[in-house]
């Protein structure tokens, strides 16, 4: 912090499992913060998240956090109340870090983008992909280095250990929860809270990665999902038509939470299988994840693998909330998950959702 800078304010709205584990945490190291108010439900695990990490205030309700006068705010509460939780904070003051899946509808995640531009304010999706190494070394090779030439066939394939979360009746954990603060189940199997269950828990991170390297839009949509006996999706095979004209196929899976383990002390958490492949008119880009692999190949002779940092694609998301803090201080930080991204993500979603419910094709956009 220079000498010339303030604190900046935060309240964390939603301050649960990933909000502990990760969110507050990162926050809490910085020295130009401020930790003013942390709301959830329960008494007693907010009279503990406060002597924890020090909050000033703590309350049930988000309006009394909006009143403490903050400079930004961190959105965690469940996906259907992220368009609330949102918008009121902007319009309270405060720049915004709103998780993902970053609404339910997208109406809703399109309002908030309207919003944050009206307001000027500064509104960033928790899509931590986007910030680590191997996503922003793709990103640069599709901005900056000619990438594939125009992007025709997008593949997005991902599993993760979710399966618990996702069929559990009395809340579960998941890669990265908070030990003793597991979400209530609700959070992630009541379709009218979540919006679904691995598309819009899961499937939207890839988007926010898939998306931003192709920065393209959706235009129709065919899904087919696999409940296996619970209220949400746990299995996903989606279809997708882009504006551009390209196709593309995602397939998501919920797999068991140890299936993902890796015997690594220096890895915070087990790895999601997640590998993005771009097919363009001049080449192909591969982005493994899993397996911290960066490949593009192009018809001009060009053959590059990326030498990447070892864990350049785990997924850690420290990215999304020092940026939020970043911008609010003023600094020139970019923001690498806005909410256009967010809300194009969230069309596909809940496209899908729409599809697989329906058996057709769902239209998308304007």
């Amino acid at each position: 912090m220079t000498s010339n800078e303030k604190k900046v304010r935060v309240g964390v709205i939603g301050a649960g499992s990933w909000a502990i584990s990760n969110h507050i945490p990162v926050l809490a190291a910085r020295d130009d913060v401020e930790l003013v108010s942390a709301v959830r439900k329960g008494r007693d695990a907010l009279e503990s998240i406060g002597e924890r990490f020090g909050f000033s205030h703590l309350s049930e309700n988000y309006r009394d956090a909006l009143d403490q006068g903050l400079d930004a705010v961190v959105v965690a509460s469940p996906s259907g109340l992220h368009h609330e939780h949102a918008k009121a904070a902007m319009e309270a003051g405060a720049d915004v870090l709103c998780e993902k899946p970053f609404t339910v509808e997208p109406a809703d995640a399109w309002d908030l983008h309207r919003t944050a531009e009206e307001l000027g304010r500064n509104l960033v999706i928790s899509f931590g992909w986007n910030y680590g190494p191997l996503g922003m070394e793709a990103k640069r090779l599709m901005d900056e280095e000619g990438g594939v030439g125009e992007v025709e066939h997008v593949m997005v394939s991902m599993a993760s250990g979710t399966r618990e979360l996702l069929t559990s009746t009395g809340g579960g954990g998941y890669e990265g929860s908070a030990e003793g603060f597991a979400p209530e189940a609700a959070t992630w199997t009541d379709p009218a809270l979540s919006g679904g269950g691995y598309a819009p828990a899961q499937i939207s991170h890839a988007m926010g990665l898939a998306m931003w390297l192709t920065g393209d839009r959706a235009r129709e949509v065919f899904a087919f999902m696999n409940n296996r006996g619970a209220r949400v999706d746990l299995h996903d095979a989606i279809s997708v038509r882009y504006a551009s004209g390209a196709t593309g196929s995602i397939s998501g899976a919920s797999c068991p939470g140890p299936a993902n383990a890796i015997d690594d002390p220096d890895e915070p958490w087990p790895r999601h299988q997640l590998l993005v492949r771009l097919y363009g008119s001049e080449g192909q880009l591969i982005a493994d994840l899993e397996r911290d692999f960066l490949w593009l190949y192009r018809n001009d002779g060009l053959d590059l693998k990326v030498d990447l940092p070892r864990h350049a694609g785990l997924y850690t998301c420290d990215g999304p909330p020092n940026t939020l803090v970043d911008l609010a201080q003023g600094r020139d930080a970019a923001n690498l998950s806005p909410a256009e991204l967010g809300a194009r993500t969230v069309e596909v979603v809940a496209a899908a959702e729409h599809s697989a419910q329906s058996g057709s094709v769902v239209q998308v956009g304007d």
